[in-house]
C-alpha cells in the first residue's frame, strides 16, 4: 500500500490503492485529484491456429502390403 498525501501541504490523507480519488485536505482545504499511473497497454498476440483446441494430431496413412 502507498501513502496518499496532500499535494499542497503533504499531510497524510490516507493509505491504500486507488484508480481515481478526489479528497479535500482537512489541514489546508486543497481538493486533491489523484489517478493511478497508467501502465503500458497490454499487447494482443496473434492467435495460433489450433491452439485454442489443443494439439492437433494428423493421421498417418497406412501402408498396404
Amino acid at each position: 500500500m502507498q501513502d496518499i498525501r496532500c499535494g499542497n501541504c503533504s499531510k497524510k490523507l490516507g493509505e491504500g490503492e486507488y484508480i481515481a480519488l478526489a479528497m479535500k485536505c482537512p489541514r489546508c482545504g486543497t481538493l486533491n485529484h489523484l489517478r493511478a499511473e497508467s501502465s503500458e497497454p497490454e499487447r494482443h498476440r496473434v492467435p495460433v491456429i489450433g491452439a485454442a483446441h489443443g494439439p492437433q494430431t494428423t493421421k498417418q496413412p497406412t501402408r498396404q502390403k
